[in-house]
């Protein structure tokens, strides 16, 4: 699974809400565009060392997050968020250049998740189907 690739996109967040019913995040950024981004999917592409791990390779494959919420936004700064998840991860900082990549790419990445799990034999959820 590749570890998106952060660019410097110059875009800044206008908005950004938390659907707890959903399970999804909504971002607006100052070029107007509007996503909507699963918890699972923000889970499984966490920027922090825990699931990227510390160079290229290390990644650990997130197995079982379909169920995953967000619980809290919390700013960092003028350049980031941190989001915290009811299976209890927190460490992972969301820059805006790093949302607006997953987002944009989102469609890509979350094929190339996908893909890594049939290839590791691994269903997406615990009973094996997919939703």
């Amino acid at each position: 699974m590749r570890r998106p690739y952060r660019t410097a996109t110059e875009r800044t967040p206008t908005d950004i809400r938390l659907h707890r019913r959903a399970r999804m995040l909504e971002v607006w950024f100052d070029d107007g565009s509007r996503f909507e981004l699963a918890a699972e999917y923000l889970r499984v592409y966490s920027p922090s060392a825990e699931v990227r791990g510390h160079g290229p390779g290390e990644q650990i494959l997130q197995l079982g997050k379909e169920k995953v919420a967000i619980t809290a936004i919390e700013p960092v700064g003028q350049y980031a968020v941190k989001l915290l998840f009811d299976d209890g991860h927190c460490t992972g900082l969301y820059s805006w250049a790093l949302l607006y990549d997953l987002a944009t790419n989102k469609e890509h990445y979350w094929q190339a998740y996908l893909e890594a799990l049939e290839q590791a034999g691994c269903p997406r959820d615990a009973t094996g189907k997919e939703e």
